[in-house]
């Protein structure tokens, strides 16, 4: 089976990513301050509160769950099975010193600016207050 719109599978890119976090209060403050999203609609019900925010500038959107389960306690480790870490684009190798410069700004700790894997890609990484494995990447040419 082919991927394109004749079989019904194309698709326009990610719609939106959603994280689970361990003090949903927290996160959002933490996204909207360090990574300029903002708050577009929250609900919870007897299993999870939810927080969608979107940022202003791509449009991206970003769900934060906080489920009521005991689970939802144990801290996040990469080495599980699901999300391994994920990564904003920024447009150059200024843009990735300029946000450098913004994680100092608040104190975030993150790697020096690396060589990415693809030739002529650099990024940065970070933990959100979780413990998430975050990244900055700029594309190589």
């Amino acid at each position: 089976m082919g991927n394109d719109a004749k079989s019904g599978t194309a698709h326009g890119g990610f719609h939106h990513l959603t994280l689970n976090v361990q003090d949903i209060d927290r996160s959002e403050k933490w996204y909207g301050e360090v990574l300029g999203f903002e708050p577009a609609a929250r609900y919870e019900n007897e299993a999870f509160a939810r927080v969608i925010l979107r940022h202003p500038d791509s449009g991206a959107v970003l769900g934060l769950n906080r489920h009521n389960a005991a689970l939802a306690a144990e801290p996040f480790d990469e080495r599980r099975a699901g999300l391994d870490h994920f990564a904003l684009r920024a447009a150059d190798h200024a843009a990735l010193v300029a946000w450098v410069d913004r994680f100092d700004e608040f104190g975030i700790p993150h790697s020096d600016i690396k060589s990415g894997s693809a030739p002529g890609s650099f990024l940065v990484t970070f933990r959100d207050p979780d413990g998430l494995q975050l990244e900055v990447f700029v594309p190589g040419a």
